[in-house]
């Protein structure tokens, strides 16, 4: 029964979210580069008040960075300390 269940919830999902799947998705994309942004700011020059908690964060956002600075217009990494290019 429970796979049933699982077959009907899933196929109620890509039935109400499929049409707006890319909408949700650029809207994750936008977040994740917000985060970005804040994890980065005293890197890039902006005085950052949370800095000394974003410093944590910076090994997790190490891995998407490449990407991020594309998206953003940078061809080059603007951080003389993460050169990913």
């Amino acid at each position: 029964m429970s796979s049933r269940w699982a077959s009907f919830m899933k196929g109620l999902n890509d039935y109400y979210a499929g049409p707006y799947r890319k909408t949700f998705g650029r809207a994750q994309r936008d977040e994740d580069d917000h985060f970005m942004l804040v994890v980065l700011a005293e890197s890039l020059g902006v005085p950052d008040p949370a800095a000394y908690y974003t410093a944590e964060l910076l090994p997790a956002v190490y891995e998407d960075f490449h990407a991020w600075h594309q998206r953003a217009g940078m061809e080059r990494s603007p951080l003389d300390h993460i050169s990913c290019c």
